[in-house]
Order: structure tokens, then sequence, then C-alpha cells
């Protein structure tokens, strides 16, 4: 149910969203992390416009993880991290960047989180 509820909320909330691209990064993320995201209402979204050297983000200000799907151990290194974000309750405000080998990336452009656009009429 954790797994489902969280791919429902990327399905919301990720302009990137299918179930073949998000599921695989979801489910690489330990069930007590996920419960500790839900929490606190933060998201996991697959992004195809990050490129392979810097394949994994938190943007702190929209409280989102995002990983590229397609890049080579991209879920999981935003697992990994993920992991040890919750284990410290630890979550800053600042976007942060991982290169591929899990390193931080500094100085580095990546694109802005743009939340899913509402449907007409709709509502979340």
């Amino acid at each position: 149910m954790v797994y489902e509820a969280a791919i429902a909320e990327a399905a919301r909330l990720c302009p990137g969203h299918s179930k073949e691209r998000t599921t695989p990064g979801v489910r690489a993320v330990p069930v007590g992390a996920l419960r500790v995201l839900a929490q606190r209402s933060y998201t996991l979204c697959p992004d195809r416009r990050l490129d392979a050297a810097t394949p994994a983000v938190w943007y702190g200000a929209a409280g989102v993880f995002a990983w590229n799907p397609d890049a080579k151990g991209a879920a999981k290194l935003i697992a990994a991290k993920i992991d040890a974000m919750t284990r410290k309750e630890e979550f800053p405000a600042q976007t942060l960047v991982w290169k591929a080998d899990g390193s931080p990336a500094t100085g580095v452009t990546v694109p802005m989180f743009e939340r899913r656009p509402r449907p007409a009429g709709g509502s979340y």
C-alpha cells in the first residue's frame, strides 16, 4: 500500500510520471523511508530532463526527489539518498544535486521542478 500511495502521488504531481518510469524508482526506496516522505508530503518524481552526469536531485523548496529514469543506476542512487536523509530527518530547503557516482554536484544547473498542471476545472 505504501508503494502504491507513493506512485499515486507521483501520478498527481509529476509531469514526467508514467507507471513504467515511476515504479522502479519508488520500489527502490525502503518502505520506512517512503512512510517518512508521506508524513512530510514529499514526492518522488522521474524526470528525463536530468542528465546522466547529474541524475538525482532534491528540490527542497518543492519537497520533491527527482531522478532520471533512463540513467543507469539513478533509481538506486536516489533511493540511497532518500534513505540517508530520512534516517537523519534532514531535508534542507535548498536544491541538492548528485552526480552519478553519488557525490554532491556543485555549480551545476538543473531544470526547475514544475508540478503537473491541474486538469481544467479540477482540484488537488
